[in-house]
């Protein structure tokens, strides 16, 4: 039996299972991929709350880094939740003489609306990582920090996808989860755009949705499929996934995912 595509997430830990490393090691799994990880960060976190974070060293981030380049290369990697501008930066000279496709979540504000980077960390994205990303993903708050503008329609979201694009990444998609309305996706690759629309779940529950759909692409990616199909097939995952929403813990609980890749 042939050896199943790897697919890397550099990212934090959730405890609670529903976003992190946890939640991309789950979506791996489920898109038929050998989920390798590496932890940026630890949280102290379930359904209603933030309570820690503590970041790793940079030096036993790349540690890891290192242990998994070495013996299990990946297909694709992804990054999340990074921490400090120290760790952006190590991960992304690691990572910078590597040539498999890279989504990066500019992880900046959890869910339950802590902040998760400083001023410092952002400017280490733009300079650092975002040059070397296949695809970025931000959401409506994360595209209008890194465009400079608030992003609150389809016409700033295409804006913002241009100025971020012309960062570095090679294509981008801005998340409208956000948006009144049902919610689009914005996909910027090659010049074009394509809209990804659905209407809206009514549920509390989409914790770990970025990193869940992020975590979709990398695995797509990782076994063959192109940027712009795996984003749309990741979209319908990810739509499906809310929709099954399991409805555990008292909060905003996770996705379900056990729903149906294709």
């Amino acid at each position: 039996m042939p050896a199943p595509p790897v697919a890397l997430t550099i990212a934090g830990s959730d405890p609670s299972g529903g976003a992190g490393i946890q939640a991309d090691l789950k979506t791996f799994h489920r898109h038929a991929v050998y989920g390798a990880s590496v932890v940026t960060l630890v949280t102290v976190q379930n359904t209603r709350s933030v309570d820690a974070v503590e970041i790793l060293p940079p030096a036993l981030v790349v540690a890891q880094l290192d242990a998994v380049l070495a013996y299990i290369p990946p297909a694709a990697a992804k990054t999340g939740a990074l921490g400090n501008a120290a760790v952006i930066a190590a991960v992304a000279a690691r990572l910078a003489p590597t040539a498999f496709p890279l989504v990066v979540d500019p992880v900046m504000v959890s869910k339950h609306g802590a902040a998760l980077v400083a001023d410092d960390a952002v400017r280490a994205l733009v300079r650092d990582l975002l040059p070397r990303a296949t695809l970025v993903t931000p959401n409506l708050p994360e595209a209008a920090r890194l465009a400079g503008f608030p992003v609150d329609d389809l016409g700033a979201m295409e804006r913002a996808a241009r100025a971020i694009h012309a960062l570095g990444p090679a294509h981008v998609l801005v998340k409208g989860g956000h948006l009144e309305g049902d919610a689009v996706d914005l996909l910027l690759s090659e010049g074009r755009v394509t809209l990804h629309a659905a209407p809206r779940i009514a549920t509390r529950h989409t914790h770990g949705t970025g990193c869940t759909l992020s975590a979709a692409i990398a695995a797509r990616l990782a076994r063959g499929e192109g940027v712009a199909a795996a984003v749309g097939a990741a979209c319908g995952f990810i739509r499906r996934a809310i929709a099954g929403a399991p409805g555990l813990g008292g909060g905003c609980g996770p996705v379900d995912h056990f729903a149906d890749p294709q």
